[in-house]
């Protein structure tokens, strides 16, 4: 009998990511290749490309987060010591916090509550439930599963309640989701003094609204762009971006027009971090694995040479990734304001 049987291919490729990831080359939240890039880098089939990825995950060096793909796990463990943990979700470049991971939830800490609300240090009653904890243990729910998850029995047992006993400090569940989206957008205010150009401060307060939509998943698709809801915290976005623009010169009907459009960019891209984990829960496929089901077919249409575009494209590969495309968006929405502004330098100053 002669040495070991060769090591399949795929099995080199996971040691090879594995390697430069135990080296730091790819660093907690990195992007490792995607299917795609893996057939791309080492001429394999697709197939292949997905038993990499799949045996990344297993071993827990790599999670999957919507919108962005597959990224390395903060702490990557050997999958026989591996007990279950939240691990931080792929943290963008304009957005310093990520989601909430679905396998475990942080410790519950009182979230801020509306103005007049009762604190953590105002008890309600014998159980010292009070307003901020239920709103908190809401959010992390909505984090966690989804907003579907969220109902007044269900926050009243993660609180270990009745669940009558949440109606003394909430109307109901609208009234709830508008505490909850305060307290979520509190959470990270705009800076005291805006930077001096429009467009830095437009930027600001995107980004800053991106990365909120990131944290919370559940938000975007919460907001009403046609019956808004009265949430406090959300106001200063709104007088920031009208400032901002009023200072160039805009009247208020065009600068609340132009922050409508912004408001609603961000908001329409940032709906799909939830409907793509929605879809994932029901699936069991993130975006990648799903995509490599529908090739096949996809490829078949295109082999009629009727899309010469898409078939090109297909064939170099596009990646998609949702904060590479709000960032591009985001320039060219600030582009168009600049030429409205009269400054077609695109400067912002």
């Amino acid at each position: 009998m002669g040495g070991g049987s060769a090591v399949p291919r795929y099995s080199q490729i996971v040691g090879e990511l594995r390697r430069r990831i135990e080296a730091g080359e790819l660093a907690p939240g990195d992007r490792v290749p995607s299917t795609r890039e893996i057939t791309r880098q080492w001429g394999v089939a697709m197939a292949t490309a997905t038993k990499v990825l799949t045996e990344l995950r297993r071993e827990g060096v790599v999670h999957a987060v919507p919108g962005v793909g597959t990224v390395v796990t903060a702490v990557p463990t050997n999958p026989a010591a591996a007990t279950p943990a939240s691990t931080p979700a792929h943290s963008p470049a304009h957005a310093p916090a990520s989601p909430v991971s679905r396998a475990a939830r942080p410790a519950r800490s009182a979230a801020p509550a509306r103005p007049g609300a009762p604190s953590d240090a105002t008890a309600g009653g014998q159980t010292g439930l009070t307003l901020a904890r239920i709103v908190r243990a809401a959010v992390l729910v909505a984090d966690a599963e989804g907003l579907a998850a969220v109902s007044m029995r269900r926050v009243a047992a993660e609180l270990g309640v009745a669940t009558m006993s949440l109606y003394r400090h909430v109307t109901d569940k609208d009234d709830l989701l508008v505490r909850m989206m305060d307290a979520a957008i509190a959470e990270r205010p705009l800076p005291t003094e805006p930077p001096p150009g429009w467009r830095e401060a437009l930027e600001v307060a995107a980004r800053q609204l991106w990365g909120l939509f990131r944290i919370h998943p559940w938000l975007a698709p919460a907001l009403s762009l046609t019956r808004p809801q009265l949430i406090t915290s959300a106001l200063a976005y709104s007088e920031w971006v009208l400032e901002a623009l009023h200072a160039r010169g805009l009247d208020d009907q065009t600068a609340f027009t132009a922050h409508l459009t912004l408001l609603n960019y961000i908001r329409g891209l940032a709906q799909n971090l939830e409907t793509e984990r929605e879809a994932e829960a029901q699936s069991g496929l993130d975006s990648e694995e799903w995509m490599d089901t529908q090739e096949s077919a996809f490829q078949s249409t295109l082999d009629g040479g009727r899309y010469p575009g898409l078939a090109r494209l297909a064939k170099s590969g596009y990646d998609l990734d949702l904060d590479g495309l709000f960032e591009f968006g985001l320039q060219r929405l600030l582009d168009g304001l600049a030429v409205l502004l009269g400054k077609g330098d695109t400067s912002g100053d």
